[in-house]
Parts: structure tokens; sequence; C-alpha cells
């Protein structure tokens, strides 16, 4: 009988090929090159964050991007913007390594079925994307709570230590709920991130391929900046829900402000309007699109070199 397609029987000839490594080297390399990812990018999460949260006490400044940073280091110093590098490092170790690694094992378990086409892979990737985003919940309202710490006046500031220190100190103090409490915007994000970044970039791939672009790094480039730009803009009015409902406390009389996701939609719309949401879009996508091209490369390449030294040994 006739051997049912796989995934890498679309693809071009520089895509990765899940079913010829173990799953260990799969996840493996996918953690390893979002972690590597990510030190390139984690200032411009920092950035963004601040400038986003930024909008709740501000809401009728829109802070240019460089004037901000600018002001931001002359107070706080060069180093401020790697705050948080530990719970950011953390976050990719789980969510990363699942989110990717999920996205190639659903992907090539679909193609036994039906042909892998871009359906399949945003299917795939809105479910490896919302598993991985559950997963990592605890490290992600650990990272938006210690990048915008210092920005709190000083009677209020956590001044948490280090991603251990802000898990422990958080379960302790607000229960372990807390670390759930953004979780749907979170996993509403996640989906579309899996689908507009990991399945687009899949997808981009192959259309550069056939446009005639150089395999290898010019052809991931290329594929990730696009992916990187279709998911920021999709995906950042969640992104702007799940840092306020992250970061926020509860006032005096024990509510929160931010409830729900699409409660929260509505309350930024209507007291600041709808382009609050993209405030600190610039590095937003500096992080989403910096981080697409560096994963992916850094992916690729740590694939290439096991193949080539580790794979038979």
């Amino acid at each position: 009988p006739a051997k049912p397609s796989t995934a890498s029987d679309t693809k071009p000839d520089d895509s990765p090929e899940p079913q010829q490594l173990s799953r260990l080297v799969t996840f493996g390399t996918a953690g390893l090159g979002g972690v590597l990812g990510w030190i390139v990018v984690h200032p411009f999460n920092t950035i963004a964050i601040r400038m986003n949260l930024n909008s709740m006490g501000n809401p009728e400044k829109m802070p240019n991007f460089f004037n901000y940073t600018k002001r931001l280091v002359a107070k706080e110093g060069y180093m401020t913007v790697y705050s948080g590098l530990s719970a950011g490092i953390t976050r990719q170790i789980f969510y990363a390594t699942s989110r990717f690694g999920l996205y190639e094992v659903f992907r090539d378990k679909m193609a036994e079925y039906r042909e892998t086409d871009l359906f399949s892979r945003l299917l795939t990737g809105c479910a490896s994307g919302a598993a991985a985003a559950f997963i990592s919940c605890p490290a992600e309202v650990s990272l938006v709570r210690i990048s915008n710490d210092k920005s709190l006046p000083e009677s209020k500031r956590r001044n948490y230590k280090n991603v251990f220190d802000a898990g422990a100190r958080i379960m302790r103090t607000e229960g372990i709920a807390t670390f759930w409490r953004g979780s749907a915007p979170f996993v509403n994000r996640a989906m579309l991130v899996g689908a507009t970044q990991v399945g687009t970039y899949d997808q981009f791939k192959e259309m550069y391929a056939n446009f005639g672009v150089p395999r290898g790094i010019p052809n991931v480039f290329c594929a990730a900046m696009t992916a990187g730009l279709l998911y920021s803009c999709i995906t950042m009015p969640f992104e702007a829900v799940k840092n306020r409902m992250a970061f926020q406390t509860p006032g005096p009389n024990g509510e929160l402000v931010y409830k729900t996701t699409f409660q929260s939609l509505k309350h930024i719309v209507r007291n600041e309007g709808f382009l609050a949401f993209y405030n600190g879009f610039l590095p937003y996508y500096g992080r989403c699109g910096g981080h697409t091209v560096s994963m992916f490369i850094a992916v690729e390449q740590l694939r290439k070199m096991y193949k080539q030294h580790l794979a038979n040994k």
C-alpha cells in the first residue's frame, strides 16, 4: 500500500524533518532555540511591557519608543532592560519547548491522515500554542511582574530577586491560582501565535522557496520576519490584556479591574480607545519579529549540527 505523505514531502529541503529526529532532539532543539532567541530580544519585551502598562495611568499619551527607551535607560541604567531575564528564559524552557515541539508532533501525526496544507498548520499551531501557554503561565506572570516592577513607586515595588523568588512570593501571598489569573488572554494569544507564527512560518518557507529565495538562512529570515509581523499585528490586543491581568492587584474593595479577556478588551476600548492596545507596538514587533527570526535560525542550525555531528554516533 502507498505510504501516507508526511509534512516533509511538502516542504523545502532546508525544513526540519521531525520524523528523522527523536522526540528528545525535537523538543530539546525547540527549547534551546527559544532560549537563545529570547536572550536577543528580551530588552524589546521589557520596553514593550513598560510602554503598554504605562498607558494604564496615561491613556492620552502614546510615548515614542526611542524617547521612552532613552529616558528609561537614563533613569534606571542599561541593565534595566534585562530585568526579568531569568523569568523570560524559564518561560521559554516551557513555552518554546512545548509550543514548537508539540506543533511538529501534531503536524506530522495529522499528515498521516490528510495533506499538510495551510489549514492543518493553522490548526496544529492553535492546539500546540494553547497547551504551551497553559503550561508556562507561572513563568509568564513572574516575567510581567519583574519586568515592570521598577516602574512602580518605591513603596509599592515588590523587589523580586529572581524568577524563583517571584514565584514563591506570589504563591505564598496571593495563592497559586494567581499564576493562571491571566491565563485566558494568554492562551487565546498563544493560540493565535501558534497559528500565525509557527503555522504561517512553515507556510511562508514554502512560499519563499517557490519565489526563488535561497534556501537556508535567507529563506528562514524572510519567512520569520513575515510571520513575526503578521502575528504581532494580530496578537497585540491580547498581549495588552494579558499584561494588565498579570500585573494588576486587587483594589481597596478587593475587586479586580480586569476580570476576563473580553471584559478587559471592552474596558480598554471604552476608556482608552482602540489604539491603546498598540501602545508599544514597535518594541513588541522587535520582540516578535526578532524572536521569530533568531529562534528559527537557531533551531535550524542546531538541528543541522546535530545531523552532521551527532546523529550517527
